[in-house]
């Protein structure tokens, strides 16, 4: 038996505080750790103790073993808990822990070591007769030769991936489909592995096209016992990272479930698996299913498997740490309900999945029956572009998976979330779409149904609701011209993003303003009403506003941070202020040109492809940018010539920095748009 009583945890944000929860009910006092741009963070001030790690960046911090380890020291703990990511599958990390006397909150050095390089994994699968995706994953210098994978690619056929052999969620990941394509994605691909896992080594697998990610949960304990806890589905992914989990499966049965445990439970015994693990699979439209990686460590998506089964995931993991076996046998196991996670992002899915960074103004998770929101995250707290743009899961419980799906849209809609640019309305529209309502959601669900999906403009209703509270915030001063007519009436213009709206506005005794529309918007295709709307803001807690627009109440998020209006109706965000005046308006187009390229948010500068007096093209890659791990390939909308560079490989820069110009072409058709795009 492993004695240990105080917890540091190698992580932050939601995992951190999900760990802390579980370990504090065990009676285990936790140490959190957390880097300069965490020290406001939640799991600092949840923990019993706290140590500050270092700077921003990962590798000077959260993957820093040797700060680690210090602090662990500095505030005597006994044990480490990797959660998800960072270190969680480094067997070097695994070992120091063990060589420092700590217990470690995972698998064996060996068994991560086993499964931490998908080519061995995949060489030792096919060994142990588990079925694997047809591919390469020879390992060789010569085998990794770009002349070699070109040749093993084309034995494969097409479609196919290239994947990072030493890493995973999506990076390093490139999906093939002509020979045309094969060598920019090789160099791609293994450019974004050494970068994000140290090493460029690549394997090939053929695309299962239209199939399912099903993944199976293990456990093992130090008797010798290995059980599975039914499937997860993860097929709803974006840049091969999951948006949606869903557990059980809408297409796996018992029989299959069975298959398929048996499977991952064997490929956990042959590396004598201890702790919590996934196995996960490609499941193909005949039932036929793959092995394509094994996880050592606890997934992000594990609320779902604890709802249906009852048990506590995190509580297992220490249980087990501690020596004793698990507490039920595979018989013993149950699937019971349905439960859908999805998670909520810091990004702009309407403009390529681009990360976000910035405050958040407010924040109160719903909350209800077969409603659980894990999360790390406060109102007031800064999102930084240093690290993973999730900021919490939300997951619902069902009798059926149709009770989970409409639970998991209302928790979506309750969820009040404003300031920096998220995915929550997204999120409710692909759990509303039919076919995944229908179950029907394979891996190109995405691709297939939702390829761009438009971003929600405000409407009518909305422009109304923006302008009521705008005077009942104060954000309108009285004006003696207003009441000359026995009335007080005036204009008012409200922009949000790039459209404008010229509003007349009636404020009335009985608090109600009369919202009309003096001309058409600017910037939106919408229908206004032939009369002036009647709004009135009823009651406001919070962020949380009662409305009632022409006799019809609900609600509304919003919130007023730098002289702003940050707010949320059906679905919609906006952020709304005064347009400054015509003249500054019109003097700040004229500093903009073609050719400049900003950065569309925080990051790092990976590579900058061109040189002062190179020619380009209009969607040429100029520069690679890093924001939250996520490489985004940066153009311009212009033919010309690059006229100055304003950055160099390693760069880190704010939202807005001016990367590089280009000079346009004199002949106006090799001309477009004037903002930069990502390619």
């Amino acid at each position: 038996m492993s004695s240990f009583t105080t917890i540091l945890i190698a992580n932050r944000g939601e995992i951190a505080c999900r760990i802390i929860r579980s370990a504090h009910a065990l009676g285990y006092r936790c140490v959190a750790v957390y880097s300069q741009a965490d020290a406001d963070a939640p799991h600092v001030g949840l923990a019993d103790r706290a140590v500050m790690i270092g700077p921003p960046p990962v590798r000077e911090s959260y993957l820093s073993v040797e700060r680690l380890l210090a602090a662990a020291v500095a505030a005597g703990a006994d044990a480490v808990h990797p959660g998800y990511g960072f270190l969680s599958e480094n067997a070097g990390f695994a070992q120091a822990c063990l060589d420092a006397g700590l217990v470690f909150i995972g698998p064996s050095p060996a068994a991560i070591d086993a499964m931490g390089n998908k080519a061995a994994a995949k060489r030792a699968m096919i060994a142990a007769g588990v079925p694997c995706i047809p591919g390469f994953q020879d390992s060789s210098d010569e085998a990794q030769h770009e002349d070699h994978l070109h040749a093993a690619a084309l034995d494969v056929g097409f479609p196919l991936l290239i994947k990072a052999a030493a890493g995973g969620g999506g990076r390093g990941m490139r999906k093939v489909t002509s020979e045309a394509e094969l060598a920019p994605a090789i160099r791609s691909a293994r450019s974004e592995a050494a970068s994000a896992f140290g090493s460029g080594e690549l394997i090939i697998e053929r695309a299962i096209v239209d199939g399912r990610h099903v993944e199976i949960q293990v456990f093992g304990d130090t008797h010798g016992h290995v059980i599975h806890l039914g499937e997860r589905d993860c097929s709803v992914q974006r840049r091969h990272q999951k948006v949606v989990e869903e557990s059980p499966s809408p297409a796996v049965d018992a029989a299959l479930r069975e298959r398929m445990g048996a499977a991952a439970v064997a490929a956990a015994r042959t590396i004598d698996y201890v702790g919590a693990g996934t196995v996960e699979f490609m499941l193909d439209a005949s039932g036929e299913f793959y092995f394509l990686e094994m996880n050592t460590r606890l997934q992000v998506e594990h609320p779902v498997t604890e709802f249906v089964t009852g048990l506590d995931l995190v509580e297992l993991q220490l249980r087990v740490a501690a020596g004793e076996p698990l507490p039920l046998t595979q018989e013993q196991v149950q699937l019971t309900g349905h439960a859908i996670e999805v998670r909520l992002y810091a990004e702009d899915p309407y403009a390529g999945y681009l990360p976000q960074s910035g405050p958040i103004h407010a924040w109160q998770p719903a909350s209800g029956v077969g409603v659980r929101i894990d999360h790390g995250i406060r109102a007031g707290q800064q999102i930084s572009p240093y690290y993973d743009p999730m900021l919490a899961k939300v997951i619902a419980y069902g009798r059926n998976r149709d009770e989970a799906r409409r639970r998991l849209v209302r928790a979506l809609e309750q969820t009040v979330l404003l300031g920096v640019v998220h995915n929550k309305q997204f999120l409710a529209d692909v759990i509303a779409h039919p076919v995944f309502a229908a179950g029907g959601a394979t891996t190109r669900f995405l691709e297939q149904h939702l390829p761009d999906p438009p971003r929600p403009e405000p409407d009518a209703r909305v422009w109304a609701v923006a302008a009521a509270l705008w005077c009942s915030l104060g954000m309108v001063q009285p004006h003696a011209a207003w009441r000359s007519a026995g009335k007080a009436s005036f204009p008012l213009e409200l922009r949000a993003g790039d459209t404008l709206a010229r509003l007349s506005i009636e404020l009335h005794t009985d608090s109600t303003v009369s919202v009309g529309f003096a001309g058409p918007v600017k910037g939106a295709t919408i229908l206004l009403p032939p009369n002036p709307l009647t709004a009135q803001i009823l009651h406001r807690e919070g962020s949380v506003v009662r409305v009632r627009v022409d006799g019809v109440e609900e609600t509304a998020h919003a919130t007023i941070a730098d002289g702003r209006l940050h707010l949320e109706l059906r679905g919609v965000l906006g952020e709304f202020t005064e347009p400054a005046p015509r003249g500054a308006e019109a003097e700040a187009e004229r500093g903009g040109g073609d050719g400049k390229l900003h950065a569309p948010t925080s990051g790092r500068i990976v590579e900058v492809k061109v040189a002062v007096g190179d020619r380009v093209r209009p969607g040429q890659t100029l520069v690679v940018l890093e924001a939250m791990k996520i490489e985004n390939a940066l153009a311009v909308g212009v033919s010309g010539t690059v006229a100055e560079i304003k950055v160099a490989s390693g760069d880190q820069v704010p939202q807005g920095r001016l990367l590089l110009a280009v000079t346009p072409d004199e002949d106006p058709d090799a001309g477009g748009a004037k903002k930069a795009a990502v390619a």
